[in-house]
C-alpha cells in the first residue's frame, strides 16, 4: 500500500468494491440549511482516509472544513431535527435529513436533490460509522498511524524525508530527540537512500508499535515454543488475571484473535493475537459480565438509584443558553431515566418549556415529549417509529438506550386550560406507554419494578387527593389549589391543577419535606420530596441513617442550586451515600461530577437503574456512610493498581510543536473513609507511549458504593494541569490482573485509540 494511493486504508479493504463507499468518496452537493434564509448549496464528499468528511465553506479562513465519522452520533432521516422542523417546509420532508454530532457541536441540516439521494447518504453514512465503531483496538491504531504518516509526508511523494519522519512524530504526539529520531531513521533506512518508502514505512510502524510491556507478559507464558498454547493461555489467566478457565476458553481465545491462520491451524497464539486478546472489551478493565443487565430487576422502584437529569431542556447555561429537544435527546442516549420539564403557559394554547423569568429559549411541551417518546426505550436496536422501515431513520447509538421505566418530572407553571393541553398531549403522544393507574389489583403497598415499568412513562408532579382515592371512589376533590412546584423556590405561590393532569400521577406524587419523623408517619409510599443540594448535603451528613431509612421505601429527588447559574453541578456521591434514588446533574456540563455520574450507571446494561446494596433496602438498617459501625457493608479490601503505560493519548493543544507531558491519576470516591487520589509523576513529550511503571495502594472499606476513576492530564508546572481522558468504573466492576483501561474525553465519548495498560489487584485486608 502506498501513503497516497487510491487504495483506503487496512481496516476497510474489505468495502473496496462497496457502493456505499464509493459513493461517499465520489460526494456530491448538499443544501446546508442554518435558518430561513440561510440554505446554501455545499459539496461533501468522504476522504481518502475512509474516515474524514469534507465539505466546501465560502468563509475566507476556512476553506476547508471537515469531520471524523468517529464525531457522529445519530444520521435522522426526514425533518427530524429542530432546524428543519422549523426552517423548512413540509414538501421537502423525503429528501431532508440530519447530521447529529456527539458533545456540543452542532447539528448539519441537510437536503438533498432526491428522496433517493438522501437515503443513499443516510445508508452510507451509516454504514461506515457503524464499520469504524466495530474496528478493534489494533485496526483503530493502524488506521490513525496510517493516516499521520499521510499528513506528514508534506510533498505527496511517498517517501519520507527525515525532517517529514520528525513532522510525522509530532503529529503522533511524540517528541522525539534529534540523535533518536535520526537512529531509528538510519535503522529503517535500509537501502541507505536518504528516505523511508514502503517496507522501510512499515519497519518504522513496526518499531513504533511494539509494546515491550506486552513481550514481557507473552514471553513468560511462551517460553517452550516462542507461542503460547491452551494450557499457557489457561495458565496466564488463572494465576495474572484471576479468571477461572478451561482448555476449552482458550481455544476459544485462539480461535477468535488469532490473526495468523497458519499459527492458528496449529492451535497456537502468537504475540500479536495475544495483543488483539488483551484489548478486546472481553479483556478489558471492566468486567464484561456487568456490561449487559445484570442485577435483580424485580425489587421496588425505590430500590434503585436512577440516572437523573436537572433542567433537562438547557444545551448550556441556566440564564441565557439555548433551549433545544436535542437536549433530552443526548440525555437519554447517555443512560438518563429521570429527565425534568419546566412548564410555562405558552401563545396559542401551547405550553412551552424553559427555564422561567430567565433569557433561555423556549421549546413547545408537545415537542419535547415526542422527542422524549422518540428515544426513550429500544425499538428493535435501529428504529424508532417502526421496526420493518431501517432506511427512515437511523441511529448509530440506538443500542445505549435503556427498556427501563422514563420518569417525567413536571415543574408546572401552567393555567389550568394549559394544564388541560399538556394532559392531552402526554396522552395522545405516549399512548398506552403512560402509567395512568397503579398496576394489579387493589390499592399498592409499594412501587412496581423497573422489570414490571419496561417501555413505560411515569409522571412526577402535584396530585389533587391521595391514590387512595381511586379506590374509595370519591369524588375528585373540590379544592384544586396546590402549592406551585418549583426547584429554584421563587416566591411560593398557589396553583389551581388540571384534575386532567393531576390524575396521571400515580407513583411519584411530588410533596413538601417536613422532617423525617412526619414523613414515616404521614407519607405513603408514592408520595416523595425534591431537596435543594444544600439542604440534601446537610442532611446527608447529620442524619445519615435516617435519610438511607426514608429512602428504603420512598423516592428522594436532589437538584442542584439555584445559585448554579453556569449549570455547573455538585458531587453526587455523597447523595448516593445516603440512598438517594434521583440525584438529578446537569447533563450538558462536562466535568468530574458527571463524570462519576457516568461511571456510576456504566453497568448493569446502561440501564439507568442501579440496584442500592440489601443494608439500604432495609427499614431496620443500621447502615451510617460517615461513622461506618461494622456491619454487612464492612468489607475492607486493599486495592493495588500499577500504572504500566499509555498509548496514543491526544495533543491537547493543536499546535504543531506541542506536545503532551502526561500524568495518571487514581481517584477513589465512596464513603468518606474510602475517599483517596494518588497521581504519578508527569513523563515529559511523550503522548505516544509513556511508561510509568508506579505502584499505589488504597484501603477501601464499603466497595459497593465505591468508584475508581483514571485520569490522565497534561502537566503545566505554571498552571492547572489540562485534561486529556478518563474512565470511571465501580469498584465491584473492576477485574484483576493485566489491563487495558479506556479513556473518554470531556463529553464521555470514546477516545478511538487511547488508553492505559494497568495491573490491578484487589486483596481482603
Amino acid at each position: 500500500e502506498t501513503l497516497h494511493g487510491k487504495r483506503p486504508l487496512i481496516p476497510l479493504h474489505g468495502l473496496l468494491g462497496d457502493p456505499d463507499l464509493q459513493f461517499l468518496l465520489q460526494g456530491g452537493d448538499l443544501l446546508k440549511v442554518r435558518s430561513p434564509s440561510w440554505k446554501k448549496t455545499r459539496y461533501f464528499k468522504l476522504q481518502e482516509d475512509c474516515k474524514t468528511v469534507w465539505h466546501e465553506s465560502k468563509k475566507t479562513f476556512r476553506r476547508k472544513q471537515t469531520f471524523s465519522l468517529d464525531d457522529i452520533a445519530a444520521v435522522r432521516m426526514g425533518r427530524q431535527s429542530e432546524g428543519l422542523r422549523k426552517y423548512t417546509e413540509e414538501q421537502v420532508e423525503i429528501r431532508c435529513f440530519s447530521i447529529m454530532f456527539k458533545g456540543r457541536r452542532k447539528n448539519l441540516d441537510l437536503i438533498a436533490s432526491s428522496e433517493e439521494e438522501a437515503k443513499q447518504w443516510v445508508s452510507s453514512l451509516e454504514k461506515m460509522v457503524s464499520r469504524l465503531k466495530n474496528l478493534s483496538c489494533q485496526q483503530k491504531t493502524e488506521h490513525w498511524i496510517l493516516s499521520c504518516l499521510r499528513k506528514a509526508d508534506k510533498n505527496k511523494d511517498d517517501k519520507l524525508s527525515p525532517s517529514e519522519v520528525k513532522n510525522f512524530f509530532r503529529l503522533i504526539n511524540i517528541d522525539v530527540e534529534d540523535e533518536y529520531a535520526e537512529m531509528l531513521f538510519k535503522k529503517c533506512d535500509k537501502s541507505n537512500s536518504g528516505y523511508l518508502t514502503g517496507e522501510e514505512i512499515q519497519h518504522l510502524y513496526e518499531l513504533l508499535t511494539q509494546r515491550e510491556e506486552i513481550d514481557v507478559i507473552y514471553g513468560e507464558y511462551a517460553r517452550t515454543t516462542g507461542f503460547m498454547n491452551s494450557e499457557n493461555i489457561v495458565d496466564f489467566l488463572m494465576k495474572e488475571q484471576r479468571e477461572k478457565a478451561t482448555l476449552e476458553d482458550a481455544r476459544r481465545i485462539i480461535e477468535k484473535y488469532e490473526p495468523d491462520e497458519n499459527v492458528k491451524e496449529k492451535k497456537l497464539l502468537s504475540k500479536d493475537g495475544f495483543l488483539m486478546y488483551m484489548q478486546h472489551p472481553e479483556a478489558l478493565i471492566l468486567n464484561s459480565d456487568h456490561t449487559e443487565v445484570y442485577q435483580d430487576m424485580s425489587q421496588p422502584l425505590n430500590h434503585y438509584f436512577i440516572s437523573s437529569s436537572h433542567n433537562t431542556y438547557l444545551m448550556e447555561d441556566q440564564l441565557k443558553g439555548p433551549s433545544s429537544t436535542e437536549a433530552y435527546i443526548r440525555a437519554l442516549l447517555k443512560g438518563c431515566r429521570c429527565v425534568e420539564l419546566d412548564c410555562w403557559d405558552g401563545s396559542d394554547d401551547e405550553p412551552v418549556i424553559y427555564h422561567g423569568y430567565t433569557l433561555t429559549s423556549k421549546i413547545l411541551f408537545k415537542d419535547a415529549i415526542k422527542a422524549i417518546k422518540e428515544y426513550a426505550f429500544k425499538v428493535c436496536g435501529a428504529t424508532p417509529t417502526s421496526c420493518s422501515n431501517d432506511s427512515d431513520y437511523i441511529d448509530v447509538y440506538r443500542k445505549t438506550t435503556s427498556d427501563y421505566p422514563v420518569i417525567l418530572s413536571l415543574e408546572n407553571h401552567c393555567s389550568v386550560e394549559q394544564q388541560k393541553v399538556m394532559a392531552h398531549h402526554m396522552n395522545s403522544i405516549l399512548g398506552s406507554a403512560l402509567i395512568t393507574a397503579p398496576l394489579g389489583q387493589g390499592m399498592p403497598t409499594e412501587f412496581p419494578s423497573p422489570e414490571e415499568l419496561k417501555g413505560k412513562f411515569l409522571i412526577k408532579g402535584k396530585r389533587l387527593n391521595k391514590l387512595e382515592a381511586i379506590y374509595a371512589s370519591e369524588e375528585a376533590a373540590d379544592n384544586t389549589d396546590v402549592t406551585e412546584e418549583d426547584d429554584d423556590e421563587w416566591k411560593k405561590k398557589k396553583l389551581k391543577l388540571a384534575k386532567e393532569l393531576s390524575d396521571m400521577v400515580i407513583y411519584c406524587k411530588s410533596v413538601h419535606f417536613h422532617g423525617f419523623e412526619d414523613a414515616a408517619q404521614n407519607l405513603s409510599f408514592y408520595e416523595m420530596s425534591s431537596f435543594k443540594e444544600g439542604k440534601a448535603v446537610g442532611l446527608a451528613e447529620e442524619s445519615a441513617n435516617a435519610f438511607i431509612r426514608h429512602n428504603v421505601d420512598k423516592l428522594s429527588r436532589i437538584y442542584p442550586a439555584g445559585t448554579r447559574t453556569d449549570s455547573s453541578n455538585y458531587d453526587p456521591v455523597p447523595l448516593w451515600n445516603a440512598g438517594c434514588q434521583i440525584v438529578a446533574l446537569n447533563f450538558q456540563t462536562n466535568c468530574t461530577d458527571m463524570d462519576v455520574n457516568q461511571g456510576r450507571f456504566l453497568v448493569n446494561g446502561k440501564s439507568g437503574y442501579i440496584l442500592k446494596p440489601a443494608y439500604m433496602r432495609d427499614l431496620a438498617t443500621d447502615f451510617d456512610p460517615i461513622t461506618l459501625t461494622r456491619g454487612d457493608w464492612l468489607k475492607h479490601k486493599t486495592l493495588h493498581v500499577m500504572i504500566i503505560s499509555a498509548q496514543q493519548l491526544p495533543k491537547v493543544n493543536k499546535k504543531k510543536s506541542s506536545i503532551v507531558d502526561p500524568l495518571v491519576k487514581v481517584e477513589v470516591f465512596g464513603v468518606p473513609a474510602d475517599v483517596a487520589e494518588k497521581e504519578t509523576n508527569a513523563i515529559e513529550n511523550n503522548g505516544f507511549n509513556p511508561a510509568w511503571n508506579e505502584n499505589f495502594q488504597f484501603d477501601v472499606y464499603v466497595p459497593d458504593l465505591a468508584l475508581v476513576r483514571f485520569l490522565v492530564e497534561d502537566h503545566d508546572s505554571t498552571s492547572d494541569n489540562e485534561f486529556v481522558g478518563q474512565y470511571t468504573l465501580p469498584f465491584n466492576s473492576l477485574k484483576m490482573g493485566y489491563r487495558h483501561v479506556p479513556l473518554l474525553n470531556k463529553n464521555g465519548d470514546l477516545l478511538p485509540s487511547a488508553g492505559l495498560f494497568v495491573h490491578i489487584m484487589v486483596v481482603d485486608a
